[in-house]
């Protein structure tokens, strides 16, 4: 269904003439392509959530250089970045705000039965199960821990 909906929007900004969105959902389509050719021995493509970690990663990555384009002064780099951003999002669920994302992470400690910091491990693969795309891994490690160590 992503891929789907990425060559859709790549022919749907050619048709608009967008560059920034041209560039930047064939930046996806090949970053796609090269997940693709990693996974090979062990499937043809990869799955929609690993599609999703891949498209965070992306924005991760983007909001590093935003930081470095506006600690070096390059607005314009900043702004570029800003926007790839916002096309890479349309492709992934709404994210969890931070009350929703506090209130899954304590059911699943619940499910999962965690009682210290080392069961950290199965609360977020469970979470990354359960929760794919929709909450930032970085987050829910940070609060997940903070949880756990309380």
């Amino acid at each position: 269904m992503l891929r789907e909906r990425f060559s859709d929007a790549l022919k749907q900004a050619m048709k608009e003439k967008d560059a920034l969105a041209v560039s930047t959902v064939r930046l996806v389509l090949a970053r796609l392509k090269e997940k693709d050719i990693e996974a090979r021995p062990k499937a043809d493509q990869i799955d929609e959530p690993a599609i999703q970690q891949m498209l965070l990663q992306m924005i991760k990555q983007r909001r590093e250089s935003i930081e470095l384009y506006d600690k070096g002064n390059r607005p314009e780099l900043s702004a570029k970045e800003k926007g790839e951003i916002a096309i890479i999002e349309r492709f992934l669920p709404k994210q969890m705000s931070q009350a929703d994302m506090e209130k899954a992470i304590r059911e699943t400690i619940a499910t999962v039965g965690a009682a210290g910091i080392k069961d950290m491990g199965r609360v977020m693969a469970a979470l990354k199960e359960k929760y794919a795309g929709q909450l930032d891994p970085g987050q829910a490690s940070q609060a997940v821990k903070k949880l756990l160590s309380a």
